[in-house]
């Protein structure tokens, strides 16, 4: 069994993108296009790459997520499954149904997980809610701390990208990890200090801008209306009307070349460029086919981006001011 997430290999698979369709009213919050069968041989030849770090969350796929991770990786102790709670939902209608992030709730959320996952403990549990207020986040981590005790959960943390509110909790005992937004379009040095300061493993969420890092959508695909990536929220910006931005299209493309250096594609290069950035960072690709588990488990054979491409990197690259922190 992983010690902790520090000692794992250092790309994981993100399981958003499995969980499939959900809602939060009329809104699509879920990816289109997975196939539950595929996921599941997605999930093994992940594993079989060696992947030991899967992130989900007890909203995805309105628990749908969870349950796929359970059914595939019951028998793998090595496996380490990182889930999050405090988006309250509906199983049956898949819709959202609010953040919930009271006691009560807290502890009946691991043991729901506990129950979808078929484990016993939660190797890793996060508090999924980005902005919510420093006195009901601390509220959250002492429910966490009385869990670790209990030996209900190994580890505990925020997927947050506001890193003044992360500085004010990370010390307590068992806060190990951060997970939050950074890729080649978005550096996140200020939460970056935070993390290193604590010692925190950096869990690293749309280290591919949502597949525009990926080049697939250069070519001005639209997505379908089902998925979370035809709305055009503040925090995420890839996408504008179910298209890739054309500004972030123009910087990938600019920077296509040394991406793509050493035989790997644009994906590995993205993801390599994340793997030079800080020994702490583990990034969680999302894949719903085998061949995208195994592509982006590839990244570990090519390694790090070299001091020289990542200097060229941040030479043509043209990324606004970090600004205040927000969501994203």
């Amino acid at each position: 069994m992983i010690s902790s997430l520090s000692t794992a290999p250092r790309i994981g698979m993100g399981c958003w993108a499995i969980g499939g369709p959900f809602w939060n009213g009329k809104i699509p919050v879920g990816y289109s296009g997975s196939d539950d069968a595929e996921s599941r041989r997605a999930i093994r030849a992940a594993f079989s790459a060696g992947v030991r770090v899967f992130d989900t969350s007890a909203v995805y796929g309105a628990g749908h997520s969870e349950m796929l991770l359970g059914d595939v990786l019951k028998d793998e102790p090595d496996a380490a499954i990182v889930t999050k709670l405090g988006h309250s939902f509906d199983p049956i209608s898949k819709q959202m149904t609010g953040p919930k992030h009271d006691p009560s709730y807290v502890r009946w959320s691991v043991e729901q997980s506990l129950l979808r996952l078929r484990r016993d403990q939660i190797d890793t549990i996060l508090l999924h809610l980005n902005d919510l207020p420093l006195p009901q986040a601390q509220s959250v981590f002492d429910t966490m701390t009385d869990l670790r005790r209990e030996g209900k959960v190994r580890a505990f943390g925020w997927s947050t990208d506001f890193w003044n509110t992360l500085d004010a909790v990370a010390a307590a005992d068992g806060f190990q990890v951060v997970q939050h937004s950074m890729n080649l379009f978005f550096d996140a040095p200020s939460l970056g200090k935070v993390a290193r300061r604590h010692g925190l493993t950096q869990l690293i969420r749309s280290p591919l801008g949502m597949g525009v890092l990926t080049g697939k959508f250069s070519d001005g695909a639209v997505v379908s209306n089902d998925d979370v990536r035809s709305n055009s929220p503040d925090w995420q910006g890839y996408f504008k009307d179910g298209q890739a931005s054309p500004d972030y299209v123009a910087q990938l493309n600019a920077v296509r070349e040394i991406l793509m250096s050493d035989g790997r594609t644009l994906a590995q290069g993205a993801l390599c460029w994340l793997l030079a950035k800080s020994e702490n960072i583990l990034p969680l690709p999302g894949a719903k086919t085998v061949a995208q588990a195994e592509e982006n488990a590839a990244s570990l054979e090519h390694g790090p981006l070299s001091e020289a491409a990542m200097a060229e990197i941040d030479r043509i690259l043209i990324r606004p001011p970090e600004g205040p922190p927000r969501a994203r």
